[in-house]
């Protein structure tokens, strides 16, 4: 709202002197040559930066380029490669499997339904569903966020291991506390964090919760290792992250060559940190934006009644099949809906870029050691650029000959910083679409209660969303 506020008050760039002064900016064009190599850094060097262990590693934070760049080709080989996708939807559809089977004992019952228990809180079953998701797709272990979730709302038990499910938990509440919590080691000051005891103690909670998913996580690496050691060279390995990283620039890599600084094999450090980043970035962001496109659609019975044509259309009356790749890019109005979520309501409203030397931005000469706000939602909803930008229309991608202005969308940002995973995103809600919509009605349990968000830094997140849900008729 407050940006909102100065946007409509001081108009396309203004300057916000906070904690850190921030110039904003609200125009396309202004990114034309901002989001080029040059400008490539997210965030100025900070001391809570290797505080939390991440300075220097990995990519979200990683302002020394050599080991960025590294890091990043290696990221985009691993997560953008067609074994890897197939492994996205695979494991889409097996998860959404037991996803259905704690909804059936809990919500779809015919005995429930009738008496109008059939309610849950959307998106704190996503939020778990993702970090199993998220997981195995990284590091080939499971995880029992959601088994966990179902014991806590049933007296019926899931039926895994109870050591297993509760260190899931753990895992999930660390990796969740880092995401909403570690914005704190950037705006509050090395001295009140470390001496004044309310906020010493949420920086000491806060690296605890860092210390124990590292600690799990280097357990994780251990164990692959040793399986990866004893697998004989003739046998075919898992098409996880953590795989491809331990044996990246090796022999059991298939495009091995002679090792220097540029292609070298990974520390168990490296790994970690890409690891961290992969599964706090991946889990988080996915889930808010379904319930958003679980929002929108309730809201728009004509959007729905074509999703739900086109998911008919492919599937017919089979509410069972699995979902494939052919599938996924058949599905041409889902991916639009996704599209057109993320544009009027972007998980990451704001995107950040600082510059270490003196530059010309938007027609000014600014100082080295100056920090932007790119205000993304500003852009997306913008009648320069965008007819009717305040309609929720999918139509609008459907069109042949429709391509947004340049820098007008940027979803999963853009230059360098393009966000590595936005491939994986995209299949994953559509795919989950489909397995939502084609066996099941959902519908908002308040159609007149606007959606329940919360600003957490530069991301926006839902905070509760009540449907309720029955088999689809």
């Amino acid at each position: 709202m407050f940006n909102k506020y100065c946007y409509e008050k001081y108009g396309d760039i203004y300057e916000t002197n906070n904690i850190l002064r921030s110039i904003v900016l609200c125009r396309p064009e202004y990114l034309e040559n901002f989001l080029s190599n040059t400008h490539w850094m997210r965030s100025p060097n900070h001391k809570g930066l290797k505080e939390l262990g991440i300075e220097g590693k990995g990519i979200t934070y990683n302002n020394n380029f050599r080991s960025w760049t590294f890091n990043r080709n290696f990221f985009n080989k691993a997560i953008l490669s067609p074994k890897f996708t197939n492994e996205v939807i695979d494991w889409t559809n097996e998860l959404f499997n037991e996803l259905e089977s704690y909804w059936d004992k809990l919500f779809l019952r015919e005995e429930i339904i009738k008496e109008n228990k059939n309610k849950l809180d959307f998106i704190d079953w996503f939020n778990h569903y993702k970090n199993d998701m998220i997981i195995k797709l990284l590091t080939g272990e499971r995880t029992y966020s959601m088994a966990n979730y179902f014991n806590t709302l049933s007296d019926e038990k899931s039926g895994h291991q109870s050591e297993r499910v509760e260190d899931s938990e753990k895992l999930f509440q660390a990796i969740r506390k880092f995401h909403t919590g570690h914005c704190f080691f950037f705006i509050i000051y090395p001295f009140v964090r470390r001496y004044v005891p309310f906020f010493k103690n949420i920086a000491d909670n806060l690296l605890q919760s860092i210390e124990f998913t590292n600690q799990k996580l280097d357990e994780i690496i251990k164990r692959r290792r040793q399986q990866i050691e004893v697998t004989p060279l003739d046998k075919l390995l898992p098409h996880d992250m953590l795989t491809s990283m331990i044996i990246k620039n090796t022999f059991r890599d298939g495009d091995y060559v002679e090792t220097d600084e540029a292609n070298r094999s990974m520390t168990d450090s490296e790994i970690r940190v890409n690891l961290f980043d992969g599964i706090s970035n991946g889990s988080y962001k996915s889930a808010n934006m379904l319930s958003f496109i679980i929002y929108y659609i309730a809201h728009h019975p004509n959007v729905k009644k074509k999703m739900l044509e086109e998911i008919d259309s492919i599937f017919q009356d089979d509410k069972m099949r699995t979902i494939n790749k052919d599938d996924f890019y058949n599905l041409k109005y889902c991916e639009a809906i996704v599209k057109e979520t993320a544009r009027i309501l972007p998980i990451v409203h704001f995107n950040t870029r600082y510059i270490d030397k003196p530059s010309e931005i938007a027609g000014y000469q600014w100082p080295a050691d100056t920090f932007f706000l790119i205000n993304v939602q500003t852009i997306h909803n913008n009648g320069n650029y965008w007819e009717e930008p305040n309609e929720f229309n999918p139509d609008r991608w459907m069109n042949e000959n429709f391509e947004p202005k340049k820098n007008s969308f940027i979803m999963f940002g853009n230059g360098l910083r393009l966000c590595p995973g936005r491939k994986l995103a995209v299949i994953e809600l559509v795919c989950l679409m489909v397995l939502l919509f084609r066996k099941y009605e959902i519908n908002l349990v308040d159609m007149n209660s606007p959606i329940k968000t919360k600003c957490n830094g530069i991301l926006i997140s839902c905070v509760e969303l009540l449907v309720e849900i029955k088999p689809r008729n």
